[in-house]
This record gives C-alpha cells, structure tokens and sequence, in this order.
C-alpha cells in the first residue's frame, strides 16, 4: 500500500513527498519498514523506523554497524555489508520527533523468505551467516554494545521463568503443569552450558542473533546467497547463538505457532543442508569447544525459547502477541516437542556433523 510519511524524516535524506513513492513492506514484527522509489532515480531505498520499544539504544545499532562496516570496508571491500545511508547532514539515524529512522540501500533481483521450501535455500543462508561470522573473526566483538541486553543469556531467562513461576496465579499454573515440569526437568541444559563458559576456546563472538530465514537476501533467480540482512541484533555472543537459531527455525516444516505438535518433526534433508553451508565457511574457524557444541547449540535456544513463551504465558501475556489466551502456552509445547525431536534424532543429527567436521 501506498502511505505518507512525516515529511522532516524524507527531508533528512534530501527527499520530498513530490520526488518519491512510498510503499510499506515487509512481514517483520519489530520495526515498520517502507520501500522509497525516488521518481528521478533508477535506485530504491529501504527506510525503517526503529522500535524503541525494543531497542532503547539506538544509537548502539547505528555505533555497531558502523564499526563493522568500517571494519569490513578495510579488509574486505568487496563483501556486501548492507550499511545504513547517512542522512544529508552526516548522521547514522535521523531523529524526528522522537523516532528514529535509518535508510538503507535497496538491492535488486533479490528476495528474502518467509519459509524454507527447499535444502538449497538452508545451505545457502546457513552459509551467508556463516561467512559474516568468519569474515569477523578477528574483529573485537567486545567493542560493540549489546543491543538488547541478556537477549541470549539462557541464565536470565531461566530466571525470568522461576521469578514468573512464583508469581502467576494457580490457575495459569495448572493449564502449564506439563510444560512447568518439562522447563524443570531440562534444567540440565543451563547447567551443561555453565560448565563450558569458562574454557578459554569458548569465545564471544560478532553474532547475527536473529538467523531466520528471512534475514538473508538470495539471489530472485538462483536462490544463491548475496547477503544477511536485519542487522538490528548484531552484537558480542557465542556461536550458539546463530546456529542454534538455525536450528530452531529452518528444522521443521511449521512454525512455533502450530498446534497440531505430530506436525513437529526434524527435516533431516533441511539439517545437513544447513550444517553443510555453516561449516563450509566456519569448519576452519571453530574451536574444538565449539565444534564439541554443535547439536547443542540448537538444545540451548530452542529450550530458552519455550522458556520465554511459557514465561509470557505465566506473566498473562505481556511480551508476545497473541491471537487467543494460550498461545503463548501452545508455542511452549510447540518448542518442548522440538526439542524432544532433537533427542529423538540425536545419533543421525551428530553423525552429520561428524560427517561435515571432517
């Protein structure tokens, strides 16, 4: 659909409402994202409006891209890193009325997913995320700021569920008594992972956080891999953190939103296309802790992410949309029975990787 946006915020980036076409796209649930097309210019422009909601520093988005685009303009010019376009008088973000807004450059004949339909398309996103990540290695991930503090901290959110399973009322607690048993009985997971924080080849890394499908651009032809896009949650974390995702989004054919759970199985093709395209750019740069904590990373983020909608549902849904009163507790057993799908699978899962490491 066509729209109208505040005219100080085209005017940062030297437009008008009579020079420019303005067209909201997009299917992302944090920030509004316009497509501008320029009527005396062959280029397009992405403009969004960041979510302050969610990411109350901006500025750390805008310190963190620049760092990494410098970074990668250094030593890699010829790598795509879709970095913001600075506003006419120099600035990272316009500021307009309290808001904050970023213009990126468009890239044609591209196209980004909402659902996987084909390995091919897994291998090559798990490749783009995995080339970003090797591409920055040597980059001081301490340097940039968290974005969303605590965002991947599974120590955290295990606390946010304990400190919402004191406090909800008995009800919510008994519509949840099996998902509240089964976020108890994988506590080991936490407790697994602390007993590898401290090895010196556990590293922080610059890491996407956010590895769907959809933040990754492919060619509109050949479905071949140009870039990872959504760069909102790039910040220091390990390695876990995007494969892990990986795991949890591209695995199965339904999302955290079907309730039908003997829908939630393991793709086993869709699996070792993404370990496949993962390691063919990191296999050389895992350590031996990481390359030990593959299968892992996906028990780790898909248990904290049944931790967190099991949270939400006890906290009386505050945090994700919903549609009816206990989807927050349906995604919670969507979640738990991927992970039990991953146990379930574990021998020809770990076999893959073996397989890949070799």
């Amino acid at each position: 659909m066509e729209l109208n946006l505040d005219s100080e915020v085209l005017k940062a980036y030297g437009y008008t409402k009579e020079n420019i076409t303005i067209t909201q796209i997009g299917t992302g649930l944090i920030n509004r994202t316009y497509l501008l097309s320029p009527v005396l210019e062959d280029k397009k422009y992405i403009l969004q409006n960041i979510n302050t909601s969610v990411f109350k520093n901006p500025l750390a988005i805008a310190n963190n891209l620049k760092a990494i685009a410098d970074y990668l303009l250094l030593n890699y010019p010829k790598y795509l890193f879709i970095k913001p376009i600075p506003t006419i008088t120099g600035e990272e973000m316009a500021l307009v009325d309290d808001e904050y807004w970023r213009m990126l450059p468009y890239i044609p004949n591209t196209v980004s997913l909402d659902v996987l339909s084909d390995p091919k398309q897994a291998f090559e996103a798990a490749k783009q995320f995995g080339k970003l990540s090797k591409l920055l290695n040597d980059f001081n991930a301490s340097s940039l700021e968290p974005t969303i503090p605590g965002f991947h901290d599974l120590g955290l959110r295990y606390e946010q569920f304990t400190l919402a399973l004191n406090q909800t009322n008995k009800q919510l607690k008994g519509l949840a008594k099996i998902e509240i048993d089964n976020a108890l009985d994988h506590r080991y997971i936490l407790d697994y992972y602390n007993s590898y924080t401290h090895r010196s080849d556990f590293p922080d890394r610059v890491m996407h956080h956010d590895t769907k499908i959809s933040n990754v651009l492919l060619n509109a032809e050949t479905f071949q891999g140009i870039c990872v896009i959504d760069l909102d949650t790039i910040m220091p974390g390990k390695f876990i953190s995007d494969l892990g995702d990986m795991m949890r989004t591209y695995l199965c054919a339904f999302s955290e939103n079907e309730t039908d759970l003997s829908k939630i199985k393991i793709r086993l093709p869709y699996f070792e296309a993404m370990i496949k395209g993962y390691l063919s750019e990191m296999k050389n740069i895992l350590t031996e802790t990481e390359k030990e904590l593959i299968l892992f990373s996906g028990r780790y983020i898909i248990y904290m992410q049944a931790l967190r909608f099991l949270t939400d549902f006890l906290n009386g849904n505050i945090y994700y949309p919903i549609n009816y009163p206990t989807q927050n507790l349906d995604r919670a057993k969507n979640q738990f029975k991927l992970l039990a799908e991953i146990a379930l699978n574990e021998k020809e899962l770990q076999g893959i990787i073996e397989e890949n490491l070799v």
